[in-house]
């Protein structure tokens, strides 16, 4: 599985936070975090993305 975040796109709004069902993202002030061991790579993250900063590829 691969993840990918667009930090310069990112408005760390935790949209994709709030819908992850693994909890494998948290908002940091640095920005999203991604914990590869939980995600199942489900892809809601990026669909509820406004501005389609997150990539994943299964």
């Amino acid at each position: 599985m691969a993840w990918e975040i667009d930090r310069e796109k990112c408005l760390r709004c935790g949209a994709c936070v709030s819908v992850c069902p693994e909890l494998a993202l948290n908002l940091k002030e640095e920005g999203v975090l991604h914990d590869a061991d939980r995600c199942t790579s489900c892809g809601i993250c990026g669909r509820v993305c406004p501005v389609r900063s997150i990539t994943v590829v299964k």
